[in-house]
């Protein structure tokens, strides 16, 4: 088949690899100038650069609405689009265009976690699995017919990091296998429950700041959800932000007022944490290694000399 390519990342970068290592003929790639935004500097293999290295057309787009981009697309005369990760809603006169219409992949178990980031909240959210979709792009966002489907179990210390690594092995996979079956005739797609649907926003800053009136357990998924190199969960101490590296959470219950720091335990320092805290009904978070601002990373009974003072949620 002829294939067309929108993406972005390494996500798009995987996607790309496996078409051209394929039997089909990539006639154009679609990709996103690069960015400054934090989580898009993150996991960033050029899509145009692996193109341009196999002799691939490469247009570079914000958002695909010009007459250029409809033209040359026309004109390239794709069987099929491919796309992975690209930013921004593909509309109906580019989806619709090759005659066997678009494959989307996106990086969580769809209908849940459709949308931004689907890695990051499945981790916080303390999800059994997490995994990759390959599905028809519809006017749905990241709502159509289901093609196939891989998944991989969430152990109970995994971070965001070692779950992308093992999910973007699925990638190159799961396109070539999805192209197979299309190729093959198949039509027979499932299509999503959308009473199960979920819609996440891409991910800020803000988002990983800490509430010492979660439970521990919660802040604990952030503090993996958060895992370098993406920004780490933070908190303030004496006005300063520092991020916390890694922790988990304690063997015992301590009460108090959430945001506390208690005790030594094991080989960290316990923060009281929760709404329940001031009935000693629950578990504190146990830090084991900060960073602070000027990016020197300590273990937390080296940053934390006394006990008592409080870490807030700002300045």
């Amino acid at each position: 088949m002829r294939v067309a390519m929108f993406g972005y990342q390494t996500w798009g970068h995987r996607t790309l690899k496996a078409l051209l290592d394929s039997e089909h003929e990539v006639v154009m790639v679609v990709t996103h100038p690069k960015s400054e935004h934090v989580y898009e500097k993150i996991w960033s293999d050029s899509v145009a650069d692996l193109a341009t290295e196999h002799g691939v057309p490469v247009l570079l787009r914000n958002r695909p609405d010009d007459e250029e981009l409809r033209s040359a697309l026309k004109a390239a005369e794709p069987d099929i689009i491919v796309a992975n990760n690209w930013r921004t809603w593909l509309p109906p006169e580019i989806y619709g265009l090759p005659p066997l219409g678009t494959l989307n992949v996106h990086d969580s178990l769809l209908p849940a976690y459709a949308g931004f980031s689907p890695l990051i909240w499945a981790v916080i959210n303390g999800e059994p699995e997490v995994g990759v979709t390959a599905h028809m792009m519809d006017d749905g966002l990241d709502a159509g017919d289901i093609v196939l489907q891989r998944a991989i179990e969430v152990g109970p210390a995994d971070t965001t990091t070692d779950l992308f690594h093992r999910t973007v092995d699925l990638i190159g996979p799961i396109v070539t296998d999805a192209l197979a079956l299309i190729a093959a005739g198949r039509r027979d797609w499932t299509p999503q429950d959308r009473s199960k649907a979920s819609f996440f926003h891409k991910r800020a800053i803000e988002d990983s700041r800490i509430d010492w009136t979660w439970p521990a357990e919660d802040i604990e998924r952030l503090v993996r959800a958060q895992s370098d190199p993406y920004p780490n969960a933070f908190t303030f101490h004496k006005g300063q932000r520092i991020r916390i590296v890694r922790a988990s959470v304690s063997d015992a219950c301590y009460g108090g007022t959430p945001g506390r720091i208690f005790i030594k335990e094991g080989d960290g320092i316990v923060i009281v944490a929760g709404s329940e805290a001031r009935r000693g009904r629950s578990r504190g978070l146990r830090i084991e290694r900060v960073r602070t601002e000027d990016g020197a990373e300590l273990a937390a009974t080296e940053y934390f000399r006394t006990m008592g003072g409080y870490l807030t949620a700002c300045p």
